[in-house]
Parts: structure tokens; sequence; C-alpha cells
């Protein structure tokens, strides 16, 4: 059954792991949707009750197989319509997370492979997330958050975290983009070309490097 409050349960649970092998507990998952943590044990147990996840009391939540499909199918339309309003409406990536919320319940299958098939079957979005392929697979690359980056690595630009737009223009503004070659100075400093570029400290929870 389709319930735009099924699928955010589903999104973050799926986004929890996505950057790093910790599952989410039920106080954590509260914590990310802004819920009573009662009413989020409910739900949990509705959606082990559908088969969608795995848990067991107090325990940490996982998806299950079923969970894992549904999931990646409603991020792989997020992340299509981040990238197709980014590249064909001219949004900055600070602005397309709060448009695709809405967007990714209300567009249609026939539509969303027209957007795939006119943006050339992107893989990832502008922020440098997988966007699953329609079988929900996702390609990814071994990385490092740059907190945890040693000084004098050198890796790539995999993924700026959109939670924080504000975070999103500071670290454009410093010129980092999705792709860049850099080389760690330490956790709030990186070179890239040879020049020093200083980041808030926020960036070193929210900057993803190639390994």
């Amino acid at each position: 059954m389709a319930s735009p409050a099924i699928d955010d349960y589903l999104k973050t649970i799926y986004h929890h792991t996505e950057w790093q092998d910790d599952r989410i507990t039920p106080s954590q998952l509260a914590a990310e949707l802004g819920l009573a943590p009662s009413s989020v044990t409910e739900m949990v147990q509705k959606l082990a009750a559908q088969g969608l996840v795995t848990h067991r009391p107090y325990g940490p939540v996982s998806l299950s197989e079923a969970g894992e499909r549904r999931a990646a199918a409603i991020i792989r339309r997020h992340r299509l319509i981040e990238t197709w309003l980014v590249r064909e409406f001219g949004y900055a990536w600070d602005e397309v997370h709060d448009e695709a919320e809405v967007l990714e319940h209300a567009i249609s299958d026939r539509l969303l492979e027209g957007i795939d098939e006119r943006l050339g079957r992107p893989r990832f979005d502008p922020h440098g997330d997988a966007i699953p392929d329609a079988s929900g697979h996702v390609h990814r690359e071994a990385f490092v958050l740059l907190a945890q980056a040693p000084a004098g690595h050198v890796g790539r630009v995999l993924r700026v975290s959109d939670r924080d737009p504000e975070l999103l223009r500071a670290v454009e503004s410093a010129g980092v983009s999705v792709g860049a070659t850099v080389t760690v100075t330490d956790a709030a400093a990186l070179r890239i070309d040879g020049a020093a570029v200083s980041l808030p400290e926020a960036a070193a929870d929210a900057v993803w490097l190639s390994a």
C-alpha cells in the first residue's frame, strides 16, 4: 500500500546505513523523523508485521529485502527529481531537497522513466548520492568521511550531505564540489590545485572522499 509516512520511515532507515555501517536505533529514528519514541515504536511494529523491516524490542532496525526494494524505489525518485531540477531548471544544489520531497509522491512511473532517459540515466545526484537503478541496485566506490581522513589523504569528493542547505552553500563558496580532487590538511581544511581551502567545522561530518 502506498503511504508517504511509510516511505519516510523506510528512506530514513536506508539513509542511515548508506554511508556507514551501524544500524539505526528506534531513538535515532525518532530523532531523525522528529516524532515521539512511542509513535516510532508503534510504526516499526507495523512495518515489521508487513515484512518491511526486521526488529527486536529495544534493538536496532534493519530493512528487509522487501523494505530495501521499496526504499530504493522512492530514493530513486527523489534523487532523479533533484538531478532534473538542477540540470533542467537551474536550481542550486541547496534548493532541491524540499521540492523533491513533494514531487517524489506525485509523478508517475512513466514520467520518472522519461526523466531518467532525458538525463542520460545518471548514477549520482547533485550531492553525490547514488541513484538506484530501476532494479534498486547502486554503484558506490570505497569512501572515507572527511573527519576520519588522515592529513595528506588525496581523494575525490564523492558526496556532500544535503541535510543543511547553509552548509551546502558554504562548501560551494569554498570551491568544493562533487568530483573535485582534494588533499586533506585536517578535518576543516583542504588543498585544491595547491590552494588552501577552509571549511566550516560541520563539514568534517558532511563530506565524503574516495578512499
